[in-house]
């Protein structure tokens, strides 16, 4: 409200000119690829190496026993390397049409009367052979007959076709036996056996006062209807057998086989194949006075005895309005990729209430609204029966998809088998790795600056078509890099150049050779391509510099967790690699494996052949984006245009204090925001750069002199 003045005199007030708005938040790296669990094709930030094998899996092993060994995906080693020195991480799982595992969780409700089934075997019967059927004080007789007379006049005599065919007789049988016995029915008839099989079912077979009992006219021993045309009557007891409902179910927010139940449960109840990524659930007790329960989710390689219990969620209730409604506590949201296989593939969410689970979603069947009443008590008589039973389980029904089997891993990656994906099939992996990229495009939702898809080789026609459809993803986006490999292992130097030399583009850079790296998890060295370690390297650089310096040399370029290359480069070998746009990975003595080259695949010479001036230019880009967006449908008015000014000199000024610039200009006035561009409703700017650039070179002349020369000063 304006400040009214009337009379004379002095006024002071205070503008506040310094504030800026938000920065850019933290923005990390993107890897795309399989993982042993985890959601599959659904971009998930982690900030953290631990946090990644939580989701999404560490070494893992095939219980089936199609592995000898243990094994861990590239990406579990792109994620550990980058982690070490970045704090954001977003990953992409693949997975071709992979499935959760669901497990469910019942009551003890029964639901209606539902009895045991037993079966008979019927042969030929001998004329006058008689069988008694007997049920509580009922009792009847049936005999065989050459011309049954079925109009006994005191009705307990009934009589049946005897050596007809076995059909024929065994559907006779059915019928009087189903007139006869008030409490049951005769279902079903199967003549294919050697006899026919009657299934009868009913409420009250077996033992008790309505028992349905067989035998011969001369004998009542029970379980036997005859004893030479027919065989044993196994009878079940006659107690109700209850059915239970199911009250909620359980989906792991992992899709795949590797959280599904594995085998049958042994000694101490544990599970056969049991491992650490797979998961258990259990409902340790119930409170039906207040209509609450408890339950814990637990590791798979656990037993009764020493529980290793991961998550757990005590006093839910079933009640929606309750703040600790199941669904409110555990969450019941999942995503979905739609348009999969198509352009614009985007995530559609459902559910109500977010995950809190790492583990696991809920869908409530059995809502007990408002099962207390205001004094406390239960306000529906039987509403207990709607809470789960105590007891434990495990998750089924999980499907790796199309992972093929044997999968191929490190050195061994083949063009049609890719840890375990076919890129050359649509459903078998392609399709996967396409959605994800095209998801990531969306620089609204996934703020990203690095992109790296280790195991993927150009040298492939199959990884060639993904590659093209990422480094299409990072140019339309214009402030993310992408990192690829030129071919697999055991290439020479001339098809690797070669491969480079058939791209061009500012937003990508290659690097050669294969690396070997240890594994402590797994207790030995793996072959890893230079994409899997780069992106460490990157987060390294930025970490002690800032992204507009050189991501290689003795100091930054370092690959500290390199055993050794695939090869040992010359000068010459490097040169020839650089001459090709492949940045060397070189091996020095004294000081390790070495990144010795920041070129990207542009062809033109031009400062953003340099892999340092294109992620100058990116960090640039998303600040100047990332602050100014507040800018937008401000009016644009001259003290608009000076808050840019006022949020981009700064960050500029910075960067050339920290060696990232030569020199800068910014311009947003008059002179670029013309009154035909105002009509347009447009406020436009120029930012004039001129990057430093890196000392790739260090050319020194020693100068021999003559005895007695001077040297100037």
């Amino acid at each position: 409200m304006a400040e009214k003045i009337v009379s004379p005199g002095v006024f002071t007030k205070e503008i506040d000119q310094s504030f800026l708005p938000a920065g850019v938040q933290a923005i990390g790296a993107a890897v795309i690829g399989p993982t042993s669990k985890g959601p599959t094709g659904i971009p998930t930030v982690v900030s953290s190496y631990s946090e990644f094998v939580n989701l999404f899996g560490g070494k893992f092993s095939s219980g089936s026993g199609a592995y000898e060994n243990s094994y861990k995906y590239l990406t579990n080693y792109a994620a550990q390397e980058y982690l070490k020195y970045a704090d954001t991480l977003t990953v992409v799982r693949i997975g071709a049409e992979m499935t959760p595992a669901v497990a469910t969780v019942n009551n003890a409700v029964e639901t209606g009367t539902v009895r045991s089934t037993g079966s008979l075997t019927l042969v030929t019967h001998a004329n006058n052979e008689s069988y008694k059927i007997t049920q509580g004080t009922t009792e009847v007789t049936f005999v065989a007959q050459t011309n049954p007379n079925n109009d006994a006049s005191d009705n307990s005599i009934r009589f049946f076709a005897k050596g007809a065919a076995i059909a024929n007789t065994a559907a006779n049988l059915a019928t009087e036996i189903d007139a006869v016995v008030a409490d049951g029915t005769l279902t079903g008839i199967d003549a294919a056996n050697a006899g026919a099989i009657l299934q009868l079912s009913g409420s009250a077979l077996g033992t008790g006062p309505n028992g349905i009992t067989f035998a011969t006219a001369s004998t009542t021993a029970p379980s036997e209807f005859g004893t030479t045309a027919l065989s044993k009557f196994t009878m079940a007891g006659g107690a109700n057998s209850s059915t239970a409902e199911t009250v909620f179910t359980l989906t792991t927010l992992s899709e795949g086989a590797d959280q599904n139940s594995v085998g049958p449960q042994g000694t101490n109840n544990s599970l056969a194949s049991g491992s650490e990524n797979n998961i258990r659930w259990e409902v340790t007790s119930k409170n039906e006075n207040k209509g609450t329960f408890n339950l814990i989710i637990r590791r798979g390689d656990d037993t009764s005895n020493r529980k290793s219990i991961v998550e757990q969620y005590n006093n839910l209730t079933l009640d929606p309005n309750s703040s600790n409604y199941a669904a409110k506590v555990i969450g019941d949201q999942v995503f979905t990729v739609r348009g999969a296989g198509g352009i614009d593939p985007f995530l559609q969410l459902s559910g109500s209430f977010p995950n809190r689970s790492k583990y696991v979603r809920i869908a409530v069947a059995k809502n007990t609204l408002n099962y207390l009443d205001a004094n406390g008590n239960k306000r529906v008589a039987g509403s207990e029966d709607s809470l789960p039973v105590v007891s434990s389980g495990s998750f089924s029904g999980a499907s790796d998809g199309n992972l093929q089997h044997p999968q191929q891993f490190y050195e061994n990656v083949t063009d049609a088998n890719v840890q375990g994906y076919n890129l050359g099939v649509a459903a078998n992996g392609k399709n996967a790795y396409i959605d994800a990229i095209r998801l990531l495009k969306n620089q609204d939702e996934y703020d990203i600056n690095l992109l790296s898809l280790p195991g993927l080789v150009d040298n492939h026609p199959n990884h060639a078509t993904v590659l093209t459809e990422a480094v299409s993803m990072v140019e339309d986006r214009g402030d993310c890099f992408l990192v690829i490999d030129p071919v697999e292992y055991g290439q020479s130097i001339s098809q690797a150049t070669a491969k480079a030399e058939s791209r061009d583009s500012n937003y990508v850079a290659e690097y050669w050779p294969w690396i070997k790296i240890p594994d402590n998890d797994l207790g030995k060295n793996v072959w890893v391509p230079a994409s899997t370690v780069i992106p460490g390297v990157y987060a390294f650089n930025d970490r002690v510099a800032a992204p507009w310096f050189a991501p290689a040399g003795l100091n930054r370029g370092g690959i500290d967790i390199a055993v050794q290359t695939e090869r040992k480069l010359t000068h010459a070998n490097r040169d020839t690699l650089y001459e090709s746009n492949v940045n060397p990975i070189a091996t020095f003595p004294n000081a390790g494996v070495t990144v010795f080259g920041q070129k990207t695949l542009q062809k033109k010479a031009s400062a953003l052949d340099r892999v340092n001036v294109r992620r100058l230019l990116i960090a640039s880009k998303k600040f100047i984006a990332s602050t100014t967006k507040f800018l937008v449908f401000e009016n644009n008015t001259a003290a608009t245009r000076n808050r840019f000014l006022s949020i981009v000199n700064p960050y500029f000024e910075n960067i050339q204090q920290r060696q990232g610039l030569y020199a800068f200009k910014v311009v947003m006035d008059e002179t670029n925001n013309t009154p035909d561009v105002i009509d347009r409703n447009e406020m436009r700017g120029q930012i004039f750069l001129q990057p430093a650039k890196t000392a790739e070179f260090i050319v020194v002349d020693f100068n021999i002199m003559p005895t007695g020369a001077s040297f100037p000063e």
